[in-house]
């Protein structure tokens, strides 16, 4: 494997985490007030487009990295419509 595959490899594994910490916060606190539905929205979108990129490139690292982060901000989006957020 070319260095360069490694590096594609290697950046598409820590950007696939990115979001890890802060599903198993939700999830774990069931509370999301602090994000910000926009950026989520923005994020969302943007693996998206992504994702036709490297579909239409036969990309398999950002494939992979952008379904990981897809399905991740999908459960923050979910999460922020159906948490409750205490009044203060």
């Amino acid at each position: 494997m070319h260095w360069s595959e490694i590096m594609g490899h290697l950046g598409a594994a820590l950007s696939s985490i990115t979001f890890m910490p802060q599903v198993a916060k939700a999830w774990k606190s069931k509370s999301v007030g602090d994000l910000s539905m926009s950026m989520l929205l923005i994020v969302i979108s943007s693996t998206v487009v992504w994702l036709a990129y490297a579909f239409h490139l036969n990309l398999l690292p950002v494939i992979i990295a952008n379904s990981i982060i897809f399905i991740l901000s999908a459960l923050l989006i979910y999460f922020k419509l159906t948490f409750k957020e205490p009044k203060p």
